[in-house]
């Protein structure tokens, strides 16, 4: 997929939010801060790596600056609400600088983090693709958990089977 239209891009990347957004109701407020092995990511980390890392790595990357990502633990956003609202903020923040983009831009080359020269239309991609990877995540933890989460597309795997031919 290329990337030639930043409100088209946007579009796209706000339906990829919503299906992550959609388990956060799943999530119990006193499992927030769970891990299933100590020094991974808690359920909380995740939801505030997705929210810091879009606003102070790939937005900040996407302006031709160096990264500001600094972490995802607990002092960013305590708790349940707290986390959620940081995510929300952050995806604001970042889609304010992202929509400035003009077409000429996302043919530019931006720095990664690892020093890397990319276009920055396959940069936004990346950004997409980082949002689906900790969504997954997400989905595994609360699944180890116990917790029944909603299908991604409106049915399960065992649903499809069962109308399939």
């Amino acid at each position: 997929m290329q990337i030639g239209d930043i409100q088209q891009f946007l579009a796209y990347y706000g339906k990829i939010k919503a299906r992550t957004r959609r388990l956060f109701p799943f999530i119990p407020q006193e499992k927030i801060e769970w891990t299933y092995q100590e020094g991974k990511f808690t359920i909380g980390d995740i939801i505030r790596h997705l929210g810091a890392i879009e606003r102070y790595m790939y937005a900040e990357n996407a302006q031709g600056r160096l990264s500001r990502y600094k972490g995802c633990g607990p002092e960013l956003a305590k708790g349940y609400p707290e986390a959620s609202a940081y995510y929300e903020q952050m995806h604001e923040e970042s889609k304010a600088i992202i929509t400035q983009l003009s077409p000429r831009d996302l043919r530019h080359k931006v720095q990664t983090p690892a020093g890397i020269e990319i276009t920055l239309w396959k940069w936004l991609r990346a950004m997409l693709e980082h949002e689906i990877h900790h969504r997954g995540q997400l989905y595994m933890y609360l699944a180890i958990l116990g917790i029944q989460t909603p299908p991604l597309y409106g049915l399960t795997s065992e649903e499809v089977a069962a109308v399939g031919q």
